[in-house]
């Protein structure tokens, strides 16, 4: 074992020789032969070895913020990192990382080469492992882990050996003939660890201190730049790493008292600074939005990136590039309409009920999602969910979404296709009849039950007796008679849009719903509206029996506000990439899908239901007239009811915010319960009146104008 040893050390002696030569060689006169064979081999080595590193920005923390552009909603990080200027780190923080990690890195010229060999001698004779890595060194070798594309490329990176330590040294050398020390020094700060999550000196300062790094303290400096040579074991938050980050702080501070970087008195005051035990993890994504009805929009802006081609091929390119590319993404969360739905939902409605208010809020003429809120807590079932109202979901073992869900139950998508939302559907009825040469005034005459020449199965309940006819009937015997738009869509009578979709077609209906913005998410929904034969003798569309959300519903209504114009949903008002550049993805994307006269038509009847004047016409009832009264500006909306009151639904709209809300059970659609309007329209209307004190009074435009 003795000769082994013996050498060993010959052969480490041999290759710090040969890697103070090269240095010295490739730093003074990189054309000149090292003697002997072996030298002669290491230069060779070292002058193939490419100069410049791969340099990849490490991850950064992506931050969302309300539609102020000062609230901030969310973060989104893989690593809690983001970088600042030097000009933003304090003095007291660039002065300790020397102290701590590199005493002559104002001297050398990336490479110290003394320290080397005193390193050497230093570990082959037992002494203290001594790394003589400087600065730059180290900067290069975390700027090589990061550039790495694959993790054996990682791992070379990193490893103890003489090679990387040469391909270091090399690097280096290039590196500080590239930059400035002040550079060297902000790019060292930015890419270091510091343990508890945190990487890079932003996150380091916020961790440990709350602040901002260029406030950092003498001491609060010292922990910091201690902690970067291990992390967890100088981790002041543990029980065995505290008495560790304590010696290693002071240890720094006297090294900064020795390179005259402070004075002695300066030192010893630092050195009686109590040192913190604790340390502020930071939340990351939407379950840990801090306001936590925010949480739903937060999951709607994470769904909505996952769907962006622009920034990735597939979903795990998206989802790295939003939670490492530091971007900057102001959201159009209106913040007042927010705290009003939310406001208003649990003024009528308990967090812990089984059955769920759904609001979703959206300007017209843009598709900008202004609010999105329900009477739960975004956040993951804690234990606390009692098991699912679906007897088949419950016998399985699976728990309700009340109180705490992260399902998109407001917006839809994954396994929520959405619920029947009932006669909002009319809507597109009216708009099919208006493009098709029919008028507002156009007539129908008929009983409290229709009987259709649409086709249904021989046993269902909707069938006229004794044939496979659809038979729809109003929600009361004594609604019959004649009816136009304006009063058959302001009494949401079924027997006039029946007839009305039969003269005009149910292919022609569903068109202007998928032209509206409606999704059909599940497949058997598919089926019967992708074909024109299929969609023909679809009779019962027009009163709603197709899944939707309420932001389905409040967008396809803000379409009438916006002339006809669709915007597709979008929760983005702009997103800034890390390097400061405004990108385009997310602005509106609008298109014309009906004339604006159409549009104005449609929304002059809709002004009926809602308890407004219609300009065009008379109303003559509503079926929510405290909607009108409440808001107390020029408004527009449709109640809608499903079969046996399984689903309420109201949406009323301004010119400025349309807002959608249902009451639904989100676990089982063939719930007994009956959802009341009582609860669900005063939430709906009273969330738009709040978002209106104060506005403009505004209205709505006429045909031809």
């Amino acid at each position: 074992m003795k000769g082994r040893s013996i050498v060993s050390k010959a052969g480490l002696l041999l290759m710090c020789g040969l890697l103070t030569a090269v240095v010295v060689s490739a730093a003074s006169f990189p054309a000149v032969a090292l003697g002997g064979l072996v030298a002669k081999a290491g230069a060779e080595t070292f002058a193939a070895m490419p100069s410049t590193i791969v340099e990849q920005s490490a991850p950064q923390v992506t931050r969302i913020f309300a539609g102020d552009g000062k609230t901030q909603i969310a973060v989104l990080y893989d690593e809690f990192r983001s970088d600042v200027p030097i000009s933003q780190i304090s003095p007291n923080m660039q002065n300790a990382i020397v102290a701590a990690e590199d005493h002559k890195f104002y001297e050398h010229n990336g490479v110290d080469v003394k320290g080397i060999a005193r390193a050497f001698v230093n570990n082959s004779q037992g002494g203290s492992q001594q790394g003589a890595s400087t600065l730059t060194m180290q900067y290069v070798r975390m700027a090589q882990a990061y550039g790495a594309k694959t993790p054996q490329e990682a791992i070379d990176a990193t490893k103890n050996s003489p090679e990387r330590k040469i391909a270091e040294m090399k690097y280096a050398l290039q590196v500080e003939k590239d930059l400035n020390k002040k550079e060297i020094l902000r790019r060292y700060l930015n890419l270091a660890p510091y343990g508890n999550g945190a990487y890079g000196i932003y996150a380091g300062s916020q961790v440990y201190f709350k602040k901002s790094p260029k406030n950092l303290t003498i001491a609060e400096a010292a922990l910091l730049a201690g902690m970067v040579k291990a992390p967890s074991g100088f981790d002041p938050t543990t029980k065995t790493g505290y008495p560790q980050a304590l010696e290693r702080r002071n240890y720094v501070i006297d090294n900064m008292v020795g390179l005259g970087q402070i004075t002695k008195a300066e030192g010893e005051n630092a050195k009686k600074t109590k040192l913190a035990r604790t340390a502020n993890r930071p939340g990351n994504g939407c379950t840990s939005v801090a306001v936590n009805n925010w949480g739903f929009f937060c999951d709607y802006v994470f769904r909505w990136w996952m769907e962006q081609k622009d920034f990735g091929a597939n979903a795990y390119e998206r989802e790295r590039q939003l939670k490492t590319g530091g971007y900057t993404i102001v959201t159009s969360l209106d913040l007042k309409a927010q705290k009003a739905a939310r406001k208003e939902i649990t003024r009528k409605i308990d967090d812990n009920e089984k059955n769920a208010v759904l609001i979703a809020g959206v300007e017209p003429g843009t598709g900008h999602v202004k609010t999105l809120a329900a009477n739960r807590k975004f956040k993951l079932d804690d234990g606390t969910n009692p098991k699912s109202s679906n007897p088949q979901a419950r016998r399985a073992g699976a728990r309700a979404t009340y109180p705490n869900t992260t399902n998109p139950i407001i917006t839809g998508g994954g396994d929520i296709n959405g619920y029947q939302a009932g006669s909002v559907f009319k809507m597109f009825t009216m708009v099919a009849a208006l493009e098709n040469g029919l008028e507002l005034d156009h007539q129908i005459t008929s009983g409290s039950t229709y009987r259709s020449s649409y086709p249904v199965a021989a046993d269902s309940p909707a069938a006229c007796p004794g044939t496979t006819l659809y038979c729809p009937s109003n929600a009361s015997p004594n609604e019959k008679g004649t009816f136009n738009m304006w009063t058959g869509f302001g009494k949401s009578v079924n027997t006039y849009f029946v007839p009305l979709q039969e003269q005009v077609g149910a292919e022609k209906v569903v068109d202007v719903a998928k032209r509206f913005g409606m999704q059909f998410r599940s497949q058997e929904e598919r089926d019967l509206v992708d074909t024109t034969e299929a969609a023909h003798n679809f009779g019962a569309f027009t009163l709603g029996v197709t899944t939707s959300t309420p932001l389905d519903i409040a967008n396809a209504y803000a379409t009438l506000a916006g002339d006809g114009k669709f915007c597709s949903p979008t929760p983005i008002k702009q997103i800034t990439a890390a390097d400061g550049s405004k990108l385009k993805t997310g602005q509106p994307s609008c298109k014309q899908v009906t004339t604006p006269d159409v549009a104005r038509k449609a929304l002059d009847a809709a002004r009926c239901p809602v308890g407004d004047r219609a300009q065009l016409g008379n109303c003559a009832g509503a079926t929510e007239p405290n909607a009108h009264r409440t808001i107390d500006h020029p408004v527009f909306g449709k109640t809608g009811t499903t079969d046996a009151d399984k689903t309420a639904s109201l949406v009323v709209g301004s010119r400025s915010l349309v807002v959608a809300g249902y009451m639904v059970n989100p676990d089982w659609a063939n719930h007994t319960d009956r959802m009341p309007h009582g609860i669900v329209n005063p939430v709906v209307y009273r969330t738009l009146a709040d978002y209106m004190e104060g506005a403009e009074y505004q209205e709505f435009k006429k045909p031809g104008e």
